[in-house]
């Protein structure tokens, strides 16, 4: 089953610094029918301006995964941590027993990202926060694991996340096709960040949802040039 969510049916909130949209329920935006796809809990598309951003605030058992898709944004934490994550690479923060951040975008220009909340599957662990560089040329034509609790991916890359599943990241050209296989009693949630493809048939636009579950094996086609991120959930 592909569900398709088009980018004109997400949750809306523009508070002028901020212009986001909503894959699932979050804040004033409430939607019964998307609460959450598995562990996946929130999916934002943020537009942060120039100079603004989040003031700290707390979070607690929750895995928080930004994919910064233009611009850059600075975190800073009640742990010490301090980081500035640019296009294409990836922040990770546990918030486990809990956490205080705040997210800014120190730049000049808007900056636009993916904010992702898994559930955790360790309540009360110590938090921790982590971000790294992925060139995008190392993901071509094939999804490369950017962060994952999952334990096939434990030797890899990856920035570590504790909860069983998988964010992850591919570029594809016009024309290329890509085959992604899921065991079972797994789910998936796509989301081209840029151009459009088709998935089983199901034609996505840039920045529509695709909700995945009960599919063995899912084909990829490129009707552009296109950017992809998936997360890979227990169903």
């Amino acid at each position: 089953m592909i569900e398709h969510r088009p980018f004109a049916s997400l949750g809306k909130a523009n508070f002028g610094w901020l212009n986001a949209n909503h894959h699932f329920s979050f804040g004033h935006y409430r939607n019964t029918a998307r609460d959450s796809w598995g562990k996946l809990r929130v999916w934002n598309d943020d537009e942060i301006a120039a100079g603004k951003g989040f003031d700290p605030h707390p979070h607690r058992d929750m895995e928080i995964i930004t994919y910064v898709r233009e611009g850059a944004i600075t975190h800073q934490d009640s742990l010490g941590n301090e980081g500035r994550t640019e296009a294409g690479d990836v922040q990770v923060m546990s918030a486990g027993s809990g956490v205080v951040h705040a997210e800014y975008n120190k730049e000049k220009v808007t900056t636009r990202l993916f904010q992702i909340w898994i559930e955790t599957d360790e309540r009360g662990a110590k938090p921790s926060w982590g971000a790294k560089a992925f060139p995008k040329t190392t993901r071509e034509g094939g999804f490369e694991v950017l962060a994952s609790g999952r334990p096939e991916d434990a030797a890899g890359d990856a920035l570590h996340i504790n909860a069983n599943a998988a964010v992850m990241a591919t570029t594809l050209k016009k024309g290329q096709t890509l085959t992604q296989l899921f065991s079972p009693g797994r789910a998936a949630y796509l989301v081209p960040a840029t151009g459009a493809v088709t998935v089983n048939g199901v034609a996505l636009q840039a920045r529509d949802g695709a909700a995945i579950r009960d599919e063995r094996e899912i084909a990829i086609t490129a009707q552009e040039d296109a950017e992809l991120v998936l997360v890979e959930i227990a169903a």
